[in-house]
């Protein structure tokens, strides 16, 4: 297998590429990321090593055209995983315009190339936010209509029905993912689990949304790797699948987690203003996904939660080089405005 990964040096992106070289290391890897402050070369930096020829690291954007014609046309590619994106719904509120440049204009470029080149499948990896939000019950399901609720998920929504409009009318080898809120190593600390992992090692109060009980489903980033895989080795040309962890868990829940892993108490927690357009809840149906292509979660929420804390305690030195003033700065002051 020839494969263009985009994106790969993101929290997602860096686990898939581990996994791939750990299952398949025949295969011949290019990953094309831009590195924005959300993608971290270092994190390859073992696999670069190990893997000699069979992996090349390009420096781009995926809506430069001329560069991703040109890797296509020299490395022949079998098939395009694109995790490129933006991805931080609180930065997508405070100014949705790179948002809408990465997700929909980069995710067709790359589309485009792949169709003009006869790129064999392309995997498009999507999220569930697009589905909107859910009430106490229910699922989300392939064949749910998308209501995405704000900038971030608009994006991502319009690059999905970018990817479907080139399966339709250009009989393009196209397959999309939607998958659940992903954890594990490597993911970058504005997120939750890391987020609320440094403030709480350090001793400073834990920020949560509104009433604490907005609902995700939790799933390894593992597992969700495995999926894309699936996906793009079984998937069937033109289907969306579901992929989650069976985990649902208020975030509230998972903050107290946090609390117990790090030995930390309750007193740490502080309810700030909700976040404009949260989403309630959200929960994956995915029998689509098992039926078809043989997917199922294999870690429990309590067992990614002590790999997960387990491995930025070990990675202390990681986890303070991407913490970068920018970043601190742009939090700090997000949360300060809705305390």
């Amino acid at each position: 297998m020839r494969l263009l990964i985009t994106g790969g040096c993101g929290f997602i992106g860096t686990n898939f590429l581990y996994l791939m070289r750990q299952r398949h290391p025949d295969w011949f890897i290019v990953n094309m990321d831009k590195l924005t402050y959300a993608g971290n070369l270092g994190n390859l930096r073992s696999l670069e090593a190990e893997a000699g020829g069979s992996y090349t690291f390009v420096h781009g954007d995926i809506g430069d055209r001329e560069l991703v014609t040109g890797l296509i046309a020299r490395h022949a590619f079998d098939a395009i995983v694109n995790f490129a994106a933006e991805s931080h719904v609180d930065r997508s509120i405070d100014d949705p315009a790179p948002f809408v440049v990465t997700n929909v204009l980069g995710a067709q470029n790359i589309l485009d190339c792949a169709r003009r080149a006869g790129i064999k499948r392309v995997v498009h990896v999507s999220t569930d936010e697009v589905y909107g939000t859910l009430g106490p019950e229910g699922q989300f399901h392939e064949t749910t209509p998308l209501a995405p609720n704000s900038p971030y998920s608009a994006s991502k929504a319009g690059a999905d029905m970018l990817a479907r409009a080139y399966h339709e009318t250009y009989g393009q080898d196209i397959v999309i993912t939607r998958c659940s809120n992903n954890y594990g190593p490597y993911q970058f600390p504005e997120k939750l689990i890391p987020l609320m992992f440094t403030k709480a090692t350090r001793g400073e109060p834990l920020p949560v949304y509104g009433d604490g009980m907005n609902v995700r489903d939790w799933i390894y980033v593992d597992d969700h790797c495995l999926g894309v895989e699936l996906a793009l080795l079984k998937g069937r040309a033109g289907a969306v699948y579901n992929f989650g962890g069976a985990a649902e868990m208020p975030n509230i829940e998972v903050v107290r987690t946090i609390l117990r892993l790090t030995g930390r108490d309750d007193s740490l927690i502080r309810y700030v203003t909700d976040r404009p357009g949260h989403d309630r809840r959200y929960a994956m149906n995915f029998e689509l996904a098992a039926k078809e292509l043989g997917f199922a979660p294999s870690v429990t929420f309590a067992q990614g939660m002590e790999r997960t804390i387990g491995w930025y305690k070990a990675n202390a030195a990681w986890l303070a080089e991407v913490q970068s003033g920018a970043y601190l700065a742009f939090m700090d002051t997000w949360y300060k405005e809705r305390a």
